[in-house]
């Protein structure tokens, strides 16, 4: 088999070795957009949330005057962590280490003993080091250079081909908020996330919901979109066989299932919203964590679209393979919960990576998506975007 045949376009060490990760961490997610959280997250002056963006820890803070600000979470005396992950302070940010003081629009206010052993500080020019923060269907972006533009200019591309979804007018359905760690390194989570050709395999039973056939996809600069429409069982009555109430009008029903560069996808169908955030933590260990938001509609309601679409799901939904033919309920093959099935294909993908037999075959047109993404990727690490 040849290179050509293969088409392979990254290198095993691309997702086993921590020198790759580093690059890819310089190129690639310190240098891009990344998603902070929901706008609700920080709604009331002094509230704050801290992300990390690739080589960068920023936190946003809604000041006094209720603007959203973006600030490097490093303390301008030693370089000490500033702020914890979240939480809110009524008037200023207080460094633990030497307790400098900051107020909400990043000015350093206070130093310890300035008289004495710090002297005549000029607090006027050693405020915290702006980064950059803006909104976006409904989500909160950070960027470490706080000259990056508008987020439009990353996304704006993209955009017409995501779903119809009034993102803001939809709430947040907390019980399916999850965070997974996959023991597989991230890009292999986002290939398995665009590889068309593993959703009428892999997801044979768990994803029949939809005609894979009848996808469209492809590239939009660094970001890949992609539609598919209800297949003839589940469209026959969208109505009554959604699992919850409808966020789009029935003849817009289906599936948009975008992943934006880098490592952000969304899950966007007829009853529900969701984010898919990937964030490297090891080559060989990935983050994934999933937001989910649905109609504002009562309990009620809820409970009356799941009585309703019971029998669809019970007579058309199934695991890979049947219970005798896997280890049990907790198989993932079995589970007929389609992300413990992806986590399962990440994991054995990675560890195949350690054989000295490891080869990738000939792709078919559904895989071309994976090529696509190796081929950014590439680019970034290289120094061509």
């Amino acid at each position: 088999m040849t290179e050509e045949t293969m088409l392979h376009r990254l290198p095993v060490d691309a997702y086993t070795s921590q020198a790759w990760l580093d690059r890819e961490q310089k190129a690639i997610f310190s240098s891009t957009w990344r998603y902070a959280g929901f706008v609700e997250d920080i709604s009331e002056p002094g509230q704050y949330m801290a992300v990390q963006a690739g080589l960068n820890n920023i936190f946003i803070v809604m000041g006094r005057d209720r603007r959203l600000r973006a600030f490097h979470n490093i303390c301008r005396h030693r370089g000490t962590q500033l702020i914890r992950a979240v939480g809110r302070t009524q008037k200023a940010l207080t460094c633990p280490y030497h307790d400098w003081t900051y107020d909400l629009e990043g000015n350093l206010v206070s130093v310890p003993d300035e008289d004495h052993e710090y002297g005549s500080v000029d607090k006027s020019c050693l405020g915290l080091k702006p980064a950059a923060v803006d909104l976006w269907r409904g989500m909160l972006f950070v960027h470490p250079d706080p000259d990056a533009g508008s987020i439009i200019e990353w996304f704006g591309d993209v955009e017409p081909m995501l779903g119809p979804h009034n993102v803001e007018e939809l709430v947040e359905y907390a019980d399916a908020r999850k965070t997974y760690e996959v023991r597989a390194n991230w890009k292999i989570v986002v290939e398995n996330y665009i590889d068309v050709y593993h959703l009428s395999h892999l997801h044979s039973g768990t994803l029949a919901m939809y005609d894979h056939a009848k996808a469209e996809y492809g590239f939009v600069g660094p970001h890949f979109a992609f539609w598919e429409p209800p297949s003839d069982a589940y469209g026959a009555d969208i109505q009554k066989n959604a699992p919850y109430p409808l966020v789009v009008p029935v003849e817009q029903a289906g599936a948009w299932v975008p992943m934006l560069f880098p490592g952000i996808g969304l899950g966007e169908s007829e009853s529900a919203w969701s984010v898919f955030v990937i964030t490297p933590l090891a080559p060989d260990l990935t983050r994934v964590e999933t937001r989910t938001r649905v109609a504002n509609a009562s309990e009620w309601s809820f409970g009356k679209q799941a009585s309703r679409s019971v029998a669809f799901w019970r007579d058309h939904i199934t695991g890979k393979y049947a219970p005798e033919d896997g280890a049990g309920e907790d198989d993932p093959m079995v589970s007929g919960d389609f992300t413990a099935e992806d986590i399962y294909a990440c994991e054995q993908q990675q560890k195949s990576l350690q054989s000295p037999y490891f080869e990738t075959g000939p792709a078919a047109k559904g895989e071309g998506p994976v090529l696509g993404h190796q081929q950014i990727v590439l680019d970034y690490v290289e120094g061509r975007r």
